[in-house]
């Protein structure tokens, strides 16, 4: 599962290129979106053309010859399925084709742990103010909330790509939601903010319900901060029922029955947290480097948290903090967005956290209690051995090279985020000798309810360049030459899948189509098709000034979850795997980091020569 994909946004006022119609009774920030465009259906042919293309370098002669057969035979048997998936993008009703089939197989209906599979973490720079917890906790809320106010209120500006307005529909489901472990799939569940204006705050594993607005008026930073303070001397120990949010989703929709079961109260104590805008987790921890910041973000102790909050801030107690997400109707983009601007506003003082007036009318925080019997505690037991297991069985190391960043990558005249896709494939090829499946999350959100399309990195152009430089008798400009087309190439194809004219998405929409009893077609039964969808490599790129660190895990077991940032100075590289060798893959990035740029520089040094 990897969230994420690129994406720019702006509180500018919108100037297209082209005519957006506005619906202004939707609101600013939904206002393009009954004017964005539809998804559209690629041609058969177009698709088993990019399709080949994309697996002729993972393949050998023999087996590409047979996925030709198999791509041939495709084009005649997936022609009614392709009418259907046509048909069905038509309707008028239909926003997008693909939207609910992805939302239920990729993350509704998906059974592993939320946590560490599909949860994803930002980690923020210190606040040199705030290092005290409770004053970092209120500033994050203030701005937390300043942020909800501008999506509940519909009054934030849409995000823009390439001038152009991005679906802005997932943001409802930010605040005031949770996942719910269900069989046969999870269902998310919302509940209005004006009646639900309080967060939770879990310490110590205990749940308290802190009020967000009293008598019509948000409560500012300082009367934050008292509550936390209040919470932080109150808290006691108390059985970690978070986490049997951290369980498979089958057993946690058992275990959550068994909590409604074991008293009536416990409804209303779920509903409290379920409803709730946010959760902030004020953890007994103190990590310093950016392994261990990264491990308390992206799924802390198993025990002070609830997964299924799409909304989850942590703070610990030396102050540092950071952001972590459940992302099954919301991509990374949105809650990038949200944890971007609260630190903007932290940082550049933009609202006023400095107000000293506390209120006397203001609610101490109160305690969400559980009911528990013995089936709980039981279930509870579970989770926490299953959490340790699996959460010991991967490997996480944080390369944070230092050596240029998009400012130089600039220079060179390449695509920053490609550049970078080609370090990873050179990393990996290094390692490994060969190049296998490569995920990359590419952005639909051009379209009415668009979310991603995959990006196949591994290219005919990519293979090239990883063996050229592995090969000592190619000289640096021929492997100059290879990596420039290798970057051109990962730019065309990010570009067509950002257009919706990815392979992926179209043949699971296609073998969606397919009737019960239908005979599935050649290509879905090929090696070549499950191989070359298995992603050894998930990637993505977030960047933020205010992140030190973001990321998420690996898709398989054998593959590596390979999350980036690209900053002006510097890019960071966040490591995953399930004991393939994290260290070394952290080395072999910053060792082809520097390959690539001393391949680049001498041209670069000729270019000024040439000038002066």
């Amino acid at each position: 599962m990897a969230p994420m994909q690129k994406r720019k946004f702006t509180g500018k006022s919108f100037k297209s290129e082209e005519a957006y119609k506005e619906d202004h009774s939707k609101g600013k920030m939904l206002r393009f979106e009954d004017s964005l465009p539809r998804l559209p259906v690629p041609t058969l042919a177009e698709t088993c053309q990019r399709y080949l293309k994309s697996i002729h370098p993972l393949l050998s002669k023999e087996e590409y010859a047979a996925s030709e057969d198999a791509v041939a035979k495709f084009e005649q048997q997936a022609a009614s399925l392709q009418d259907r998936l046509v048909e069905k993008a038509e309707k008028p009703e239909v926003k997008n084709w693909i939207a609910d089939w992805w939302n239920e197989a990729a993350y509704l209906a998906y059974k592993d742990p939320i946590v560490p599979y599909v949860s994803y973490f930002y980690s923020f720079r210190d606040d040199r103010k705030r290092r005290n917890p409770a004053k970092r906790a209120a500033a994050i809320v203030t701005g937390a909330l300043e942020f909800q106010k501008e999506v509940v209120s519909g009054t934030l500006e849409p995000e823009y790509m390439r001038k152009k307005p991005m679906a802005m529909s997932s943001y409802i489901y930010m605040f005031n939601t949770s996942r719910v472990a269900a069989e046969p799939a999870d269902y998310p569940i919302q509940y209005p903010p004006a009646e639900n204006q309080h967060i939770i705050a879990i310490r110590h594993n205990q749940f308290w319900k802190i009020p967000t607005h009293v008598d019509g008026k948000v409560l500012n930073t300082s009367e934050l901060e008292q509550q936390f303070t209040k919470v932080y001397k109150a808290a006691q120990t108390s059985p970690p029922i978070g986490s049997l949010t951290s369980l498979p989703r089958d057993q946690g929709a058992k275990a959550r029955a068994n909590l409604l079961n074991a008293s009536s109260n416990n409804a209303a104590a779920l509903k409290e947290i379920e409803a709730a805008s946010f959760v902030i987790c004020l953890d007994a921890a103190n990590p310093v480097t950016l392994e261990e910041r990264a491990r308390a973000y992206w799924h802390g102790d198993g025990a002070n948290r609830w997964y299924d909050k799409p909304v989850q801030f942590i703070v610990n107690d030396n102050g540092t903090a950071g952001f972590m997400g459940e992302h099954s109707m919301m991509d990374g983009t949105p809650t990038h967005r949200l944890c971007d601007t609260v630190n903007a506003l932290i940082v550049n003082e933009k609202l006023d956290f400095n107000n000293p007036t506390i209120r006397s009318t203001i609610p101490d925080p109160t305690t969400v209690k559980f009911d528990l019997d013995d089936q709980v505690i039981k279930d509870v037991s579970s989770a926490q051995q299953q959490f340790g297991t699996v959460i010991a069985a991967h490997e996480l190391r944080v390369q944070a090279y230092q050596g240029y960043g998009k400012g130089m990558i600039k220079k060179f005249k390449c695509s920053p985020d490609a550049y970078v896709q080609m370090i990873i494939q050179l990393a990996y090829h290094k390692m490994y000798g060969k190049n296998r499946p490569t995920y990359e999350s590419a952005a639909t959100r051009k379209y009415q309810l668009g979310r991603t399309e995959t990006t196949r990195t591994v290219s005919n152009e990519s293979v090239a360049f990883c063996d050229a430089m592995a090969n000592p008798e190619i000289g640096r400009e021929e492997c100059e030459q290879m990596f420039r087309k290798a970057v051109e190439a990962h730019v065309k194809y990010t570009q067509l899948a950002s257009d919706g004219y990815g392979v992926d998405r179209h043949l699971f929409g296609l073998k969606k189509c397919l009737k019960d009893g239908e005979e599935v077609p050649d290509l879905y039964k090929d090696p070549a098709y499950t191989y070359s969808s298995s992603w050894f490599i998930s990637s993505s790129q977030l960047s933020s000034e205010y992140f030190n660190g973001y990321g998420w895990s690996q898709v398989i077991d054998g593959g590596w979850g390979i999350a980036y940032m690209i900053n002006e100075n510097s890019i960071q590289f966040n490591v995953v795997s399930k004991h393939l060798g994290s260290e070394r893959m952290s080395h072999y990035l910053n060792e082809a980091a520097g390959d690539i740029r001393d391949v680049l520089l001498p041209s670069l040094d000729t270019s000024k020569s040439s000038k002066l």
